[in-house]
């Protein structure tokens, strides 16, 4: 008969993502200033036991980034075909992906952007977020450029460029005196800037393309 106990692993891995989900409620209803008290609490376990799964808080602020990064991009990129669409409609569908995302949890990524200030540690708080998903959008870039043939030299470099453009544009956002900004409108904004970039990279590679034409039919002429 199989042992259908869980593996030690898979408990530990269950109890991380339990404190991390506490932790997003928490910071959603109180603030991007939680206590681990309260996190515990939210999570029906203690604060030993917390510490048990993180070594830190900045440890579970890592661990927040990483889940934020993980809902962008499935909103953004892992449940759109966009090969399908425009460049510019693709862009501003994974952009609008991503602002729901900071729209949903708005003091989630202001604990994330409080971080950078606490450690100096560079793989903790928000640069999870921009060096993750720059990492996952640099291997789609580099994909579909290398099944045309075309160069992918500085598709990192203007990768991490973007996202952290949308960084540092998500903290404006966030900022109380930049509230009035409506979500509508920062996409339109992000779109203009992150597409100002991607047309430069473009250019610098010497390929021109119809930003309105499909991007399979784009990548159907470039093999041409």
């Amino acid at each position: 008969m199989p042992d259908s106990r869980r593996s030690p692993n898979s408990r530990q891995t269950r109890a991380r993502e339990e404190f991390v989900d506490a932790a997003i409620r928490v910071i959603d209803a109180d603030g991007p200033n939680p206590s681990m008290n309260a996190i515990a609490r939210e999570a029906g376990s203690t604060k030993p036991r917390l510490y048990r799964q993180f070594s830190d808080k900045s440890d579970l602020l890592s661990a927040l980034g990483e889940r934020m990064a993980d809902e962008v991009y499935q909103l953004a990129v892992a449940d759109f075909n966009f090969l399908l669409d425009a460049p510019s409609s693709a862009l501003r569908h994974a952009l609008r992906g991503y602002s729901n995302v900071v729209d949903r949890h708005p003091n989630v990524f202001r604990v994330l952007a409080q971080s950078r200030s606490w450690t100096e540690d560079s793989s903790s708080g928000a640069f999870d977020i921009g060096r993750d998903v720059a990492r996952r959008f640099a291997g789609v870039a580099t994909s579909v450029l290398q099944s045309v043939g075309l160069e992918n030299d500085g598709v990192e470099f203007t990768s991490r460029a973007a996202v952290g453009a949308i960084v540092a544009t998500t903290d404006l956002w966030l900022e109380e005196e930049s509230e009035t900004m409506d979500i509508d409108r920062f996409v339109d904004q992000l779109t203009d800037l992150i597409g100002g970039l991607l047309r430069a990279f473009l250019e610098r590679t010497g390929v021109e393309i119809d930003p309105e034409e499909p991007v399979f039919v784009i990548l159907a002429k470039l093999k041409q």
